[in-house]
């Protein structure tokens, strides 16, 4: 498995800008799918934006536009730069395979709070 690390996250008023890093560490296969996840309190964790080792990248419709994922394959490093964040934006950020069916072990997150 790869192991991911997140961090960046903190507290932003709406409006703000946040960028998260995800450093990945292990078998780095050269043929990824990687993503971002975002989970909010009481809330299931969902897949916010991918991208692949390709560089095709996706994202849902909430945040389109709003975000932007990148990778440096050099430092084995996911970023999510996220720009017009709002208050729906607050969660617990999380990396990882986007692939649909991977198995997945989870890191710690990292808290994005969205907050005047």
């Amino acid at each position: 498995h790869v192991q991911f690390v997140e961090s960046g996250g903190g507290l932003v008023q709406p409006g703000g800008s946040l960028r998260l890093s995800c450093a990945a560490h292990g078998d780095i296969p050269d043929i990824y799918v990687w993503g971002w996840f975002h989970q909010a309190a009481g809330k299931e964790r969902a897949l916010i934006a991918f991208i692949h080792s390709d560089d095709n990248t996706g994202y849902l419709d909430s945040v389109k536009g709003r975000f932007t994922i990148s990778a440096d394959n050099a430092k084995n490093t996911l970023y999510l730069q996220m720009d017009s964040l709002k208050p729906e934006d607050t969660g617990v950020y999380y990396c990882n395979n986007a692939a649909p069916g991977s198995d997945r072990i989870w890191g710690q997150g990292t808290q994005v709070t969205v907050a005047e």
